[in-house]
């Protein structure tokens, strides 16, 4: 079976960064000269300590609104901290699925010993969804149920429109209905399977009932 990319594979590998001590203008002016929405703020050693995004800047402008004069805003008192990070190795959908999960626009990816080394926006992650519907029908078809799973071709039908699956016909185990859902589910630029599989026998244990405590 084709193994989902990397984050690795499709990370920005210059970074645009900010130190802890980055002056709140120079911030505004690295978003703005490369046209990024946010970047990461690293340590003397390339340890990410937090990501700062526009909306932290301007969330930073509007609470300081009406108060008394104080020293430049840095980075650090700015950014959100910690950052969720990812590694090089971590596939393309557990690091959407991550990003989606915690609400972030973009993950600093990290090496063993937490130093960044790349970073993967939403639009990087994206672009594995500009998969050809065909070629997934035709791995799921080929690499699935007739790899992975030793099934007959007719057994399941596979059918692909906008990167959502519809599995259709009728295996022999039941046990064996979730592995193909989960397997096509797994696969890159999939956004949803549809799982219309019957099977024909039954092999998954009943759930237990309540426990009989004993008559009067």
């Amino acid at each position: 079976m084709v193994t989902p990319r990397t984050v690795g594979e499709v990370m920005t590998r210059e970074v645009v960064q900010a130190g802890p001590t980055t002056p709140f203008k120079e911030v505004v002016r690295l978003l703005d000269h490369h046209r990024i929405s946010g970047l990461p703020v690293v340590d003397a050693d390339d340890k990410v300590l937090g990501v700062l995004s526009g909306s932290d800047l301007v969330g930073a402008q509007a609470y300081r609104e009406g108060s008394a004069p104080r020293q430049a805003v840095t980075a650090q008192e700015v950014m959100s901290s910690p950052a969720v990070t990812v590694h090089p190795e971590q596939s393309v959908p557990d690091a959407a699925r991550l990003m989606e999960r915690r609400g972030v626009e973009r993950l600093p990816v990290v090496d063993e010993a937490d130093r960044l080394i790349g970073i993967a926006t939403r639009r990087d992650l994206l672009r594995v969804f500009l998969r050809a519907d065909e070629d997934i029908r035709r791995e799921v078809t080929e690499e699935i149920v007739g790899g992975a799973e030793g099934l007959p071709s007719d057994t399941v039908l596979v059918s692909v429109r906008d990167g959502v699956i519809t599995l259709e016909g009728r295996v022999e185990l039941r046990s064996r209905v979730p592995e193909i859902v989960y397997a096509a589910w797994r696969l890159e630029g999939v956004v949803g399977v549809v799982n219309g599989l019957g099977y024909r026998i039954d092999d998954c244990p009943a759930p237990a009932g309540p426990a009989r405590i004993g008559s009067s």
